[in-house]
């Protein structure tokens, strides 16, 4: 006769393994549609960010942060993209935009920001509301990997943070000098018309 308890645990275990299995295989799914997100940004010249990778392959930026080879491809599509730019922009940028120009990017900056720092709160809140109820279920050598992906998610954030910053201080820089550059010009064209002798 089956011992009724060693059946429950069998059962408990199997359903377990079939849980553990069904997420392995949603994270490989999700894996590689990440993966050809970020591919298809690079191919189309798109900008490459977390978010729209998590919006083109339907997943989370909690996922392509902490997931990673979809991390590492990230990060290996914005080097590429950074330095495509800086080759095929070998003049300096600050004599070809217009002062317009620099406020648009000035602009876009800003929102870029704004977006990290909404999306940083929203994954920490996230974080507060999953956590405690997910420590019952969880080791101790998990905890401390998942301690580890936050603090890793939480340096990214803050290193795009800080170079959305150093953009908009370059913007404003720039922005500056072309404005003085063009009331120079002004000044120098009315000098030039009073300069010319009236017929």
């Amino acid at each position: 006769m089956k011992n009724p308890a060693a059946s429950g645990g069998n059962d408990r275990n199997a359903r377990v393994e079939r849980l553990r299995a069904s997420r392995a295989k949603d994270s490989e799914e999700k894996t590689r549609r990440a993966l050809d997100a970020v591919a298809c940004l690079l191919r189309s010249g798109r900008r490459v960010t977390v978010s729209q990778v998590a919006r083109d392959a339907g997943v989370s930026t909690w996922f392509v942060y902490n997931q990673p080879q979809v991390h590492q491809a990230l990060q290996d599509g914005i080097t590429a993209q950074r330095e495509q730019v800086s080759q095929d922009a070998p003049v300096p940028v600050a004599r070809q935009v217009s002062p317009a120009g620099l406020r648009t990017d000035l602009a876009l900056a800003r929102e870029e920001i704004k977006d990290l720092k909404r999306e940083r709160d929203r994954l920490l809140n996230r974080v507060r509301l999953s956590l405690g109820a997910e420590l019952d279920g969880v080791d101790q050598n998990e905890l401390i990997q998942r301690v580890q992906q936050l603090e890793q998610r939480d340096t990214a954030l803050n290193e795009q943070l800080s170079e959305a910053r150093s953009r908009i201080a370059a913007l404003e820089g720039r922005l500056s000098e072309t404005e003085d550059d063009l009331t120079a010009a002004r000044a120098s064209l009315r000098r030039a018309m009073r300069a010319v002798p009236s017929s």
